[in-house]
């Protein structure tokens, strides 16, 4: 048995540049792996070629609807090496939060079969199956600070980047997806948002907090703008609706701080979810506050 520790994520940025044929849209927007992680304990049974899923949550499927499922069901297609996939998934990300953590679970478990198969698949072929898989799949696998464009696919790594103490707060309100895109106006026609402009001055992020989905989530719902205020007078350099929402994150010059403010969060939000958390670098020998980056044997 393996234990896979997967991490969170946000939308440091997120520029909505076009809508394509396909349905999707052209995006531009920096993506940071985050300290907050769901856990799957995974075994392998070659004596049993089925696919099993325990979830510890209610709210996330255990079958064929989930990401997990359908990244071992690609792999295996494309592979054509078929062994039986146990799997126990301890969600502590939420899940439809914007904070990519069934992309994350899927992307671990591209990586993880890779790995027991002597890497049939090169990493390009293996971020093209996490891409037919799900959009931000391939973030995940990339492990690191990354510039997604395209429909999020085509990722250019980012670095020399600080970690950044955050204060992450889900409200208890649904957003979907598809929603919050059909929603949005496309006024754009191109990136104005620069890896250059954060980089020039990298621990004041809040020049770049921009997210062009979070006009139409807040016309809906207002509590993310009231999130976003209350996050500002308690001292966050910036906040901003991550992914299409419903989570917001503040973001913090220190990790005491941010410890303070989730305590506070917890007292004045108690129907939300919260959590102080770090943006991950890539450079970490194991991510701060808890759990292991990547593949730890158990």
């Amino acid at each position: 048995m393996k234990i896979l520790h997967t991490p969170a994520k946000i939308n440091l940025w997120l520029e909505v540049l076009a809508k394509r044929q396909d349905g999707y849209h052209d995006l531009s927007t920096l993506m940071l792996p985050v300290s907050v992680y769901d856990t799957l304990e995974v075994e392998l049974d070659p004596e049993d070629e089925r696919i099993s899923i325990l979830v510890d949550s209610p709210e996330v499927p255990a079958d064929e609807r989930n990401l997990v499922w359908k990244a071992a069901s690609a792999f295996f297609r494309h592979t054509r090496w078929r062994t039986g996939l146990r799997v126990k998934l301890t969600k502590r990300i939420p899940s439809a939060a914007g904070l990519g953590g069934g992309s994350s679970d899927a992307a671990a478990i591209l990586h993880f079969l890779n790995e027991e198969a002597h890497e049939p698949l090169s990493l390009q072929e293996l971020l093209d199956v996490a891409a037919a898989v799900g959009a931000d799949v391939p973030f995940f696998l990339m492990r690191r600070p990354a510039l997604a464009t395209g429909i999020g696919e085509i990722l250019s790594p980012v670095e020399d980047l600080p970690a950044y103490p955050l204060v992450l707060i889900k409200p208890p309100v649904d957003v979907p997806t598809a929603w919050a895109y059909g929603r949005l106006k496309l006024t754009r026609g191109g990136s104005r948002i620069r890896i250059a402009t954060l980089l020039a001055c990298p621990r004041n992020p809040a020049p770049c907090l921009e997210n062009d989905l979070e006009e139409a989530v807040i016309s809906r719902h207002p509590v993310i703008e009231n999130m976003k205020r209350w996050l500002m007078r308690n001292g966050a350099v910036g906040a901003l609706m991550t992914g299409s929402g419903p989570t917001v994150f503040g973001v913090f010059e220190t990790w005491e701080q941010a410890r303070a403010v989730e305590a506070r969060a917890k007292k004045d939000w108690p129907e939300s979810w919260s959590a102080a958390a770090m943006t991950l670098t890539g450079r970490e020998p194991a991510p701060h506050p808890d759990g292991h980056w990547g593949v730890a044997k158990g």
